[in-house]
């Protein structure tokens, strides 16, 4: 009873002083949610919304299902998930965070996953897609496209780590009794066509429905973006984001690191964006400390991306403590990675900024992270003419599903 009334005062007293907040620094405030929705309208929107209506029709039309009882064999044994969690780990890569938790979510919903499987899930599969870590933070704030490859590494072997981890949570709540699974070309055509006849949705209301899901969903990540953004304004103006940073020049001092990576540390927490932003244009640090603060901010994914995960987990049983947990574990081993990989890869083929012929690799790595910055560039550009129109798609057909009802 205690706990709950505590719980209470702590709420009421935290929206108490934000709207305080937003009266004494409005302008400020409204700065901070242009900001928000800018980069909701030139690069969320319309990077996250194919891969979301593509993955809506594949899992109607039974073609996850079909990939899940291929990746069955695979997936069980390493991270002891169905098939389909390979699936959700490949469209959680391409497109990024939170598309992972939505897809999982979903799956969820359609009984393709326990309880417990999803939580395993989406514990390693909600991570930053390629665009955003070579376009937006190596090119765009630090410049420097074989960085890019350094942070890739670290975050996407951070995930596996975390994945390889989470394979052990909630063994003693699974209930059901693992079979050995072979590869099955046929098994894999009967689940499709199974899936598909269950589903006997016409292909135009089908596509109707991923499209207004999946704005739907868009629509709440923008609010929670804007919602983040001015909140992490708002801390930095009331001293709170340096109050809290003077616990992290403690832990960064005794690692060798410069005290003055602990504001943009903090303001990662919150907003990764920004956090990695300010990163970058510490001048004291080493190139070395701004990759593993980075690495450590892009895999915590901050409290902006968690809250939208939060918000689409609520819709299931998934419990959101256990995804919570693994970005903490992905920050650490992300951080790790960035660390050891540093100097037999970015200094021994990277340094002077030109990558070496010794392994030719990377340098294909590093004129494929040229070009995804420069696909990035173009995302920015032609954005908000895709967010427009989606927009009047997504009213359109909202409109004549109302007026059919009428």
């Amino acid at each position: 009873m205690l706990k709950s009334r505590l719980k209470t005062l702590f709420l009421a007293a935290s929206v108490t002083l934000m709207a305080a907040s937003l009266i004494s620094f409005p302008q400020e405030s409204f700065d901070a949610s242009i900001r928000g929705l800018n980069m909701w309208w030139e690069i969320v929107f319309p990077s996250l919304l194919p891969f979301f209506i593509v993955s809506e029709m594949l899992i109607g039309f039974g073609v996850v299902r079909f990939i899940g009882v291929l990746l069955e064999p695979l997936m069980r044994p390493l991270f002891k998930v169905p098939g389909v969690g390979g699936f959700v780990w490949a469209m959680g890569m391409a497109s990024g965070y939170p598309a992972g938790a939505k897809l999982t979510a979903r799956l969820r919903q359609e009984k393709q996953l326990t309880k417990i499987e999803a939580e395993r899930l989406v514990s390693f599969t909600n991570s930053s897609n390629p665009l955003f870590i070579f376009g937006a933070v190596s090119v765009g704030f630090f410049y420097n496209v074989q960085l890019g490859i350094i942070l890739a590494l670290a975050h996407y072997l951070g995930n596996i780590s975390v994945g390889l981890i989470m394979r052990f949570y909630g063994k003693n709540e699974e209930s059901q009794k693992e079979t050995e699974s072979k590869l099955s070309i046929r098994a894999a055509f009967a689940a499709l066509h199974r899936t598909r006849i269950k589903d006997n949705r016409p292909i135009g209301k089908l596509l109707g429905d991923a499209v207004t899901s999946s704005i739907q969903t868009l629509l709440m990540i923008g609010g929670f973006i804007i919602l983040f953004s001015v909140i992490n304004k708002l801390l930095f103006h009331l001293h709170i984001t340096a109050f809290l940073a003077k616990f992290i020049e403690i832990a960064l001092g005794m690692l060798g690191m410069t005290e003055m990576l602990s504001m943009p540390f903090i303001s990662g927490l919150f907003e990764i964006t920004l956090g990695s932003q300010m990163t970058s244009q510490v001048q004291d640090a080493t190139l070395m400390h701004q990759a593993i603060i980075t690495s450590f901010i892009l895999a915590f994914s901050g409290f902006s991306v968690q809250a939208q995960v939060a918000s689409i987990l609520a819709q299931t049983d998934i419990r959101f403590q256990p995804f919570f947990v693994a970005r903490i574990l992905h920050g650490f081993f992300a951080a790790f990675y960035a660390f050891i990989l540093w100097k037999p890869v970015y200094v021994r083929f990277f340094e002077g900024g030109q990558p070496s012929n010794a392994l030719p690799v990377m340098e294909y790595l590093s004129t494929e992270g040229g070009r995804l910055a420069d696909a990035h560039n173009t995302l920015i550009t032609v954005g908000p003419l895709i967010t427009i129109v989606s927009l009047i798609m997504y009213v359109l057909i909202l409109g004549n599903r109302i007026l059919r009802k009428a």
